[in-house]
C-alpha cells in the first residue's frame, strides 16, 4: 500500500476567502522520505498523490484536504483518506489536539502551532515554517504507526496521560486502485 503522511500550513483558516496555502509536506512510506513543496511546486506533488492508495493526516479530511482541493486540478477527496482526529473523535466522542496525543502517545510535544507558523512566514521565515511542518508530519506518522502495532493511542490532559482503544482493523483495507485518473494528463 503507497500511504502518504501530510500536513499543509496556511495564512488563515478555511473559511477565509483571502487565506492561502503556504507550503505543504508529506512522508513517502514506500521510500521512506519527507519532501517539501511550496504553493509554486505544487505540480511536483500532484503526480505523487495520484499514485497514493491512502493519505494520512491529522484534522485533514475537515481542513487540509478541502483547502489543497482548492488548488488541485483534480479531486483529491477520490483518493482514500485516514484522518487520525476523526478516527480518534470515533472512538472517545471527542475531539483531541494533536500536542496531547503527542504527548500522550510519544512523550514529545510540538514545536509550534499553526498560527506562529502563519506568523513566520508573514515574517519571511520559510524555513521556520517548513521544520514545524515536517516536525507535524513525523508526529503524525508516528502516531500512526503506534496505534497500528498497539491498537491504542494516549493523550496527555491536565497533567494525566490517558489511553484509549482505537480500531485500526479497517485503516490500510482498500482496494488496491491507486490512481485516481483525476487529472488531465
Amino acid at each position: 500500500m503507497k500511504k502518504i503522511v501530510f500536513d499543509i500550513e496556511t495564512t488563515g483558516f478555511l473559511n477565509d476567502p483571502e487565506a492561502d496555502l503556504t507550503l505543504l509536506v508529506i512522508y513517502e512510506y514506500e521510500n521512506d522520505t519527507y519532501s517539501t513543496f511550496l504553493k509554486d511546486e505544487l505540480n511536483k506533488l500532484w503526480p505523487i498523490l495520484e499514485r497514493a492508495d491512502m493519505l494520512i493526516g491529522y484534522s485533514s479530511n475537515s481542513f487540509d484536504i478541502p483547502f489543497l482541493d482548492r488548488h488541485y486540478p483534480g479531486d483529491l477527496t477520490k483518493i482514500k483518506s485516514l484522518d487520525i482526529l476523526d478516527e480518534i473523535k470515533n472512538s472517545l466522542g471527542r475531539r483531541i489536539k494533536l500536542d496531547s496525543v503527542a504527548q500522550g502517545t510519544l512523550g514529545s510535544s510540538k514545536s509550534a502551532d499553526g498560527l506562529l507558523a502563519s506568523t513566520w512566514w508573514k515574517k519571511g521565515e520559510i524555513e521556520k515554517v517548513r521544520d514545524y511542518c515536517i516536525q507535524d508530519v513525523k508526529i503524525t506518522k508516528e502516531i500512526y504507526d503506534y496505534a497500528m502495532e498497539h491498537g491504542k493511542l494516549k493523550f496527555k490532559e491536565n497533567g494525566k496521560i490517558q489511553e484509549f482503544d482505537i480500531d485500526t482493523s479497517q485503516w490500510e483495507k482498500g482496494d488496491g486502485d491507486a490512481m485516481t485518473h483525476t487529472m488531465p494528463f
